[in-house]
């Protein structure tokens, strides 16, 4: 194994780390992997050979790229960021999980909690999901800000105040799949009352529909709805895509997806707090469902065969534009 294999396979043994990183921090998959992806290109033009703790030199790596991504994109996400569903990582329930797919849930915190995440500034959300995430000490994280380990503390704590404000799921699977399921049922049957007694008085439904307009989407459009009745009217409405709707594993815990012809049209996760549905969030955004990597099942298409990778399992592509690589036709090889 020559010197640059032997880089790759460290790499490797980091990567699914350094996925979840990136993930948390960003809330897209796509560009959790390119700040991997960027992570490898450094690391294999960089002399190492001194870095004594390399899983936390390429943590810091990937931390600094996402906090460039954050800062480049914060701009653009201000208008939206009410109806703004960060990417669910989504696994069928009759799939038999493989090695991709425990890679893919080691990803996995709550949708709601990426929600959360979106409301904080760049900073603080790197210190939070850095030292309360993953333990990372604030005078490493302070070095990747700029900022005293004191002034890094208080980013820490203003992101937590504002994550422990958002309602925690009581974490019972068994009992959340109960409620999907009830809420699929009742949908399918146009129960409104039904409907009614799952949700907590004050359940929050955020639907991102991406750039879709009423003019073309019909009811199919980014919107945040509160309250029961509210809610309910609004499932009433997709009640016609009740058929073809199914079970999944949406960020760790039950949830929903929605497939036409072997398309994928939406993922709904919800949370559930004392037995009531208190926060549903859909992803409807179909130039974003397009890419999201869902296991094959029994109403989907096989999955779209794997793109190109380099010694060090990182993926060739050619980009549209944005993120790190600007557009050109990249790869991790270096």
């Amino acid at each position: 194994m020559d010197e640059h294999d032997q880089l790759a396979w460290q790499f490797e043994q980091h990567r699914v780390k350094l996925r979840a990183v990136a993930y948390r921090m960003l809330g897209s998959l796509a560009e959790a992997d390119d700040a991997v992806q960027e992570a490898w290109l450094r690391l294999s033009r960089s002399d190492v050979s001194d870095v004594g703790n390399l899983a936390g030199w390429l943590t810091t790596v990937v931390s600094r790229v996402c906090l460039d991504m954050l800062r480049s994109r914060k701009s653009r996400r201000e208008d939206s960021l009410d109806t703004f569903v960060p990417d669910p990582i989504v696994t069928r329930e009759d799939s038999a999980p493989g090695p991709e797919d425990e890679a893919v849930q080691a990803d996995a915190v709550g949708l709601a909690l990426l929600v959360v995440l979106e409301t904080l500034s760049p900073a603080e959300r790197l210190a939070f999901v850095l030292h309360d995430m993953f333990g990372v000490s604030f005078d490493e994280i302070a070095a990747i800000v700029d900022k005293s380990p004191a002034a890094t503390r208080q980013l820490a704590s203003r992101a937590r105040r504002r994550v422990q404000g958002a309602p925690a799921g009581d974490g019972d699977p068994g009992r959340q799949r109960e409620i999907v399921e009830a809420f699929m049922a009742a949908s399918r049957g146009g129960d409104f009352e039904a409907l009614l007694e799952l949700l907590d008085p004050d359940v929050v439904l955020r639907a991102d529909a991406g750039a879709a307009t009423a003019e073309f989407a019909g009811p199919a459009v980014s919107k945040l709805v509160r309250g029961a009745r509210a809610v309910v009217e609004q499932a009433l409405l997709f009640s016609r895509m009740s058929p073809h709707t199914e079970h999944a594993v949406v960020n760790g815990m039950p949830g929903a997806i929605t497939v036409v012809n072997g398309r994928l049209m939406s993922v709904m996760s919800v949370t559930v707090v004392n037995g009531k549905i208190t926060e549903i969030n859909i992803l409807a955004d179909l130039d974003r469902l397009e890419h999201l990597p869902i296991p094959a099942g029994p109403t989907q298409q096989p999955a779209r065969p794997a793109r190109p990778q380099c010694r060090a399992g990182c993926v060739q592509q050619k980009k549209s534009g944005g993120g790190v690589n600007n557009g050109t036709a990249s790869s991790t090889c270096g």
